[in-house]
């Protein structure tokens, strides 16, 4: 499997229950019981997968007392996004030869 930090990213996100930690998260820091509220998952579970998300470097956690909180970090999504900017050009580009395509098959069409 590979390690690389792309790789990591991408693993962590393709789970539907981590993309809303983060989601929760972008509101703000929490802590394990306030991020598991809405999921019917164990402790140990939501755990798991914020030590998943940790290790791809979405998040970070700290201890304050007894408390342990997450909070987001952005700058892996950044990377992500500079990632997938070159494939959305490309789709951009084949939907407006698309359509110019069509108009010009609609400009055929008219008497």
């Amino acid at each position: 499997m590979a390690t690389d930090r792309l790789s990591r990213i991408f693993g962590a996100l393709a789970d539907p229950t981590r993309r809303a930690i983060l989601a929760r998260l972008s509101e703000g820091e929490a802590t394990v019981n306030e991020l598991a509220k809405p999921f019917s998952i164990s402790l140990p579970a939501v755990s798991r997968h914020l030590k998943v998300l940790e290790a791809a470097g979405l998040i970070s956690r700290s201890r304050s007392a007894q408390w342990r909180t997450s909070r987001l970090e952005a700058a892996p999504l950044r990377e992500v996004t500079f990632y997938m900017e070159k494939y959305r050009r490309f789709w951009d580009e084949s939907l407006n030869r698309l359509e110019q395509h069509l108009e010009l098959l609609q400009d055929e069409d008219k008497p």
